[in-house]
């Protein structure tokens, strides 16, 4: 190396990227523009934390004299979660399957990686609205809705699990001869079941939520005395509402560390 190149080298010893730059200079400016556009501001912050503490102080203490319709809507929300949980992991078992492209023909896995993909595109409440249309309020609705989430979420990460595995045991089985539903059984459900029951417990702690904030539209559960409550300006009851949610968000977690222990 010439002491003209070493020079060089002392002098800029890393290469300005001059579109990288840009690219943050224009992420900048756009931000900048976007708060402005938005109305943000310091005191619209400041006013909101105001009328926040006392939106906050008329929720104190918790009304807890209508126990009985919180439990009930509190009983609907976890029969809904558990019911489309179920059915939701049963679906995407095979969903899932055909969206695997190291196990299925590629015409196969567009298909059902299509449907996945409709099952992502939407929000629940979105959903929700649909399929109150469809079949009228009520628990069905809710069902339905956390159904297709379910497939959405557990089938994606469930075929991206089956492509992650080692290809030795299944061309060991498919070399002896096994039928495609043995190679499944033996060689594919074994490497993802772990994988699969997290998931499946995690699907499950985000219907329990997702359960809560459909019925706001009318899909059943525990959302629909939540919303009445806002309107209402019953902002007791809706701190005891909101309480037992986490509850029961909590209790799900902890049970849901529990079944992972097990297959551990």
């Amino acid at each position: 190396m010439t002491s003209s190149e070493l020079v060089k080298l002392k002098a800029a010893p890393f290469k300005t990227n001059w579109l990288v730059r840009l690219t943050w200079l224009a992420g900048a400016v756009y931000l900048v523009y976007a708060i402005g556009y938005l109305d943000i501001s310091l005191p619209r912050v400041f006013a909101g934390l105001g009328n926040g503490a006392k939106f906050l102080g008329e929720m104190v203490p918790p009304d807890y004299s209508r126990w009985k319709l919180l439990i009930s809507n509190l009983i609907e929300t976890v029969e809904i979660a558990v019911i489309a949980s179920a059915f939701g992991v049963l679906f995407s078992l095979p969903i899932g399957l055909c969206a695997a492209r190291n196990l299925m023909p590629v015409w196969l896995t567009w298909i059902a990686r299509f449907f996945i993909m409709v099952c992502r595109s939407f929000h629940p409440v979105i959903f929700a609205i649909l399929f109150v249309k469809a079949v009228g309020f009520g628990p069905l609705a809710g069902i339905l809705t956390l159904i297709f989430a379910s497939i959405g979420f557990i089938g994606k990460l469930f075929a991206e699990a089956i492509e992650e595995i080692s290809d030795k045991p299944i061309e060991a089985l498919r070399a002896s001869g096994a039928p495609f539903m043995s190679v499944i059984l033996m060689a594919v459900l074994p490497q993802v079941l772990n994988r699969f029951i997290g998931f499946a417990t995690y699907q499950f702690d985000a219907n329990l939520r997702n359960s809560t904030m459909v019925g706001i539209v009318g899909a059943g559960g525990i959302g629909g005395t939540l919303f009445a409550s806002f309107q209402r300006f019953d902002y007791d009851f809706l701190a005891a509402i909101l309480i037992s949610i986490i509850m029961l968000v909590m209790l799900s977690e902890l049970i849901s560390v529990q079944i992972k222990k097990v297959f551990q």
